[in-house]
């Protein structure tokens, strides 16, 4: 068996169409204690760009969200 062509470009992961875990309050700062993100990218979300999701998703799990029941 050969490998796949690589094309040279790395691929995001698969991921869930949001970090949201419907956990959502921002009532100490501006950072949701579900999901790490900031007000700003949770009203963008859905006009964002992958590259930029990807982005804010590499930083919220480099910091241990999303996070269930805290």
């Amino acid at each position: 068996m050969s490998a796949p062509p690589n094309d040279g470009a790395m691929k995001a992961p698969e991921r869930p169409d949001t970090p949201c875990v419907a956990v959502c309050s921002t009532t100490f700062d501006e950072i949701c204690r579900g999901c790490g993100r900031s007000v700003v990218e949770v009203a963008h979300w859905v006009s964002m760009s992958d590259a930029d999701k990807e982005v804010v998703w590499v930083r919220i799990l480099a910091q241990g969200y999303p996070r269930r029941n805290t």
